[in-house]
Formats: C-alpha cells, sequence, structure tokens
C-alpha cells in the first residue's frame, strides 16, 4: 500500500490512500482518462454514468460496480432529481496489493480475463454494509492509516471473490495490454484525452513503435492526426447533429473551451460558434 498522506483534493472530493470519497451538488463531468487501477465503487446518491467502449452503464442508488484496469473510460455525475448531492465510494484493488493477496492465498487466475470491462454487482447486504463502515473516515480522515485502508481493502477482496468465478480472472489477471490493431485502436478512441504514452501502452507497444507503427497507417503524426480528427468530430456534430460548442469541446477530447475555439478556426476558417449560430438559422 501507498504511504502517503492523506489528502483532500476538493471540496467534494476526499481521497484517504486507496478510498475515494465524492459528493457533487452539481451535474459534473469526470475527466476523460485510462483507469489505471481496478476499482470497486458504489453509489449512495444520485447517479453516475461510464461511457465505455462497451456502451454507456449507469449506476443508481444503492448499486455496485467494478471497473477494470487499462481501459478507457468517460463519467458523468448526476444529483438525484430532488436535487439531492451524488455521493459514492470508491476502492482502488491496487497491482501491488492484489500480487500479495495472489501469493498468500496461493490464487491464480484460470486464464486471461475476456469478460466486460465494467461489471455491476447484484445487490449485496455485506458489501453495503461494508461500504457503510468506511463512512466515520470521511469524517474523521486522520483515523484512517495506512495499516487501516490495506485491512479494508482486504475486505473488500474477501468480499468480492465470493461473487462470480470470473471475479478471480477479473481480479488477478496481472497480464498487460498485448499488440492490437492500431489503426481501429485509435479509430475508435481518439476523443479520450490522454497522452500518447497511454494511446501506446494501451495498444501493446512501447513509445518509439507505437509512432513508428502510427507513421504506417495514418498520413500524420499522432498528435497532429488526433486534433484534426477531434476537430473533424466537433464539426460533425455541430452542423449535422446540431450540438453547442460548450458541450462538443469536451465530448470530442479537448479540456479547454478557447484552445478548443482557436484550433477549429484555424482548420476550418471560421469559430465553432459561427457554425452554430448559421446551423440555428437553419
Amino acid at each position: 500500500m501507498s504511504h502517503t498522506k492523506p489528502t483532500t483534493f476538493t471540496e467534494d472530493l476526499q481521497q484517504q490512500y486507496n478510498i475515494l470519497y465524492s459528493c457533487v451538488s452539481k451535474q459534473k463531468r469526470g475527466h476523460q482518462q485510462i483507469v489505471a487501477e481496478h476499482a470497486l465503487c458504489y453509489v449512495q446518491a444520485g447517479e453516475i454514468r461510464f461511457y465505455t467502449n462497451e456502451g454507456t452503464i449507469s449506476l443508481m442508488p444503492g448499486d455496485f460496480g467494478i471497473i477494470r484496469r487499462n481501459q478507457l473510460a468517460k463519467s458523468l455525475k448526476l444529483c438525484a432529481p430532488d436535487g439531492t448531492p451524488f455521493r459514492s465510494t470508491s476502492i482502488f484493488l491496487e497491482q501491488s496489493l492484489l500480487h500479495r493477496y495472489s501469493k498468500e492465498h496461493n490464487i491464480v487466475a484460470s486464464g486471461p480475463y475476456t469478460g466486460k470491462g465494467l461489471v455491476v454487482l447484484s445487490p449485496d447486504p455485506f458489501l453495503k454494509g461494508y461500504f457503510e463502515s468506511l463512512q466515520p473516515y470521511y469524517e474523521q480522515p486522520v483515523q484512517l492509516t495506512s495499516a487501516m485502508a490495506e485491512l479494508k481493502t482486504r475486505e473488500a477482496l474477501e468480499l468480492l471473490l465470493r461473487f462470480r468465478q470470473e471475479m478471480k480472472s477479473f481480479l488477478f489477471d496481472f497480464s498487460e495490454p498485448h499488440k492490437i490493431d492500431l489503426e481501429a485502436f485509435m479509430n475508435q478512441n481518439f476523443t479520450y484525452h490522454v497522452p500518447i504514452s497511454q494511446f501506446a501502452r494501451l495498444t501493446g507497444r512501447s513509445l518509439a513503435t507505437f509512432k513508428r507503427d502510427f507513421q504506417k497507417v495514418f498520413p500524420l503524426p499522432p498528435e497532429k492526426w488526433l486534433i484534426k480528427k477531434r476537430l473533424e468530430e466537433a464539426h460533425f456534430l455541430i452542423a449535422e447533429k446540431r450540438q453547442a460548442p460548450s458541450q462538443v469541446y469536451l465530448e470530442v477530447g479537448f479540456e479547454n473551451l478557447s484552445h478548443f475555439s482557436d484550433a477549429f478556426k484555424r482548420m476550418f476558417g471560421y469559430n465553432p460558434s459561427n457554425l452554430a449560430a448559421i446551423q440555428a438559422e437553419q
């Protein structure tokens, strides 16, 4: 387990070691990201939507879900219809602990995991009781030590292993991404705002091999190709789907509206807001 000190990142996020408590008082789009570690999530109020290559999956109050590492995902946190803030707790199941646990208990995956990247677990009173036992640590975060965080994580593993047989492969398949079709992967995942090095890793390549293989498939270097592809998608969404630029820029992989607008104008010769106004008049 990490021995870093507990840290509060923002007003509505508390992360103590590998345990994250989230409370959001208005709709909030999560960062487009790569999931680095398996994460077990419990939603107490509101709704969270995960957007992955497998489709959109929603977790509602009382739902448990576990998302697998080494995949790209986007999320959207929504308050309850009556305005109750979104609240959830997530446990990150770090590879270092999983390796130790596997050796200690002689648990070996029966083979590579081939199931879904995000599994919604059936209702379970033991898991519910487990997450409720974490509540006092949100109120008194200094009480959660590194040793206690590891004990609570081990408890989560014990509870998860009571579920479907494939949980063993889900948790203890330690294989890294293998070399896959680069062209298909990039065309499917270009809207995720992650470093080129992460695209390389997820396609089973070193950064140098990724760039070399990329040149064989695409006419531009990765960075320029991504910007062009994202702007073309943005143009389509504004012109054909009549979406607002303020909504589109996040959806296609930009993190800053001003940067998006400047890049859009350089490529097309007019601002995205101008295109949106023209479409609105038609």
